[in-house]
């Protein structure tokens, strides 16, 4: 890790491990990603108090974090980029930009962010869209390297729109090693990885990044499989979570919160954390 991101990589990895609830969804032009977002000042404040590590947003929203005073309040990860593959449809044009193309870390920095995140997008026969991810990382990575921006890359290895309606996520454990591979190769700090669909599979894509890796949580899923799921990837060597969906499109995301929590910074497994979820 170059010296210089060391202090913000300490503000997000304050116990070496890191749950990151991401509410950056808004930047996806999908409908369905909005149901328990709505009222985004709510959803910010329940946050703040359940206290995760840190929460995922965009530029527009982070005041709402940021405006909050005191030193104990999650760390602020922000997303500098955006793109159309989340929609149900394969569009005619596939595409994802940087927010800033000119100075793509202005905003992080105005905001006091701990981290930036930029997506890797790998699709079936989308080499144009993986071309423009490559292009954003590249233009990022020496920017990030001169104010000491640690760079969240996102790894996403897609199946065809055909299969699932909609692009889902590849669990291909060799797809997923691969990209996290030449996240890597390009310079992330941080990498967020889909899970394998074999947890068991999951200490290749930590031993391919050699980097802290974050696992993203994707849609949302049974809660007692989610929380199983998430002590089984910790115990492969993940070092943290970026859950959005999981958390905030349950009824309770605070109680989510503190069974993550226990999974990620106290080794529970996923019958304690249920079990710290259902304490009301």
């Amino acid at each position: 890790m170059r010296h210089n991101s060391k202090v913000r990589m300490n503000r997000l990895f304050g116990g070496g491990r890191c749950l990151d609830v991401a509410i950056d969804h808004g930047v996806c032009n999908e409908p369905s990603f909005l149901n328990g977002l709505e009222d985004i000042q709510g959803v910010v404040k329940a946050l703040i108090s359940a206290g995760p590590d840190a929460i995922q947003m965009n530029y527009g929203q982070a005041d709402l974090l940021q405006d909050v005073p005191g030193r104990n309040k999650p760390a602020l990860v922000m997303r500098i980029d955006m793109g159309n593959p989340y929609n149900r449809i394969r569009h005619r044009d596939m595409w994802a930009v940087l927010q800033n193309e000119a100075e793509p870390l202005i905003g992080a920095l105005e905001m006091d962010a701990a981290c930036v995140v930029v997506n890797l997008f790998m699709l079936p026969d989308e080499p144009d869209l993986f071309r423009q991810c490559v292009q954003n990382i590249s233009r990022v990575r020496a920017d990030c390297d001169k104010y000491g921006m640690p760079l969240m890359i996102e790894p996403l290895v897609m199946q065809p729109v055909a299969e699932m309606g909609g692009y889902m996520v590849d669990g291909d454990a060799d797809k997923i090693v691969t990209l996290t591979r030449l996240a890597r190769e390009m310079g992330a700090d941080i990498v967020k990885a889909d899970p394998t669909d074999n947890a068991e599979d999951f200490h290749r894509v930590v031993e391919a990044a050699r980097c802290p890796v974050l696992v993203r949580g994707g849609g949302k899923e049974d809660l007692r499989v989610v929380f199983d799921k998430s002590a089984a990837l910790m115990r492969q060597g993940a070092m943290g979570m970026v859950y959005g969906r999981n958390i905030y499109q349950h009824a309770d995301p605070s109680a989510v919160v503190r069974g993550l929590m226990a999974i990620v910074h106290q080794d529970a497994s996923g019958e304690q954390a249920f079990a710290l979820y259902q304490q009301r």
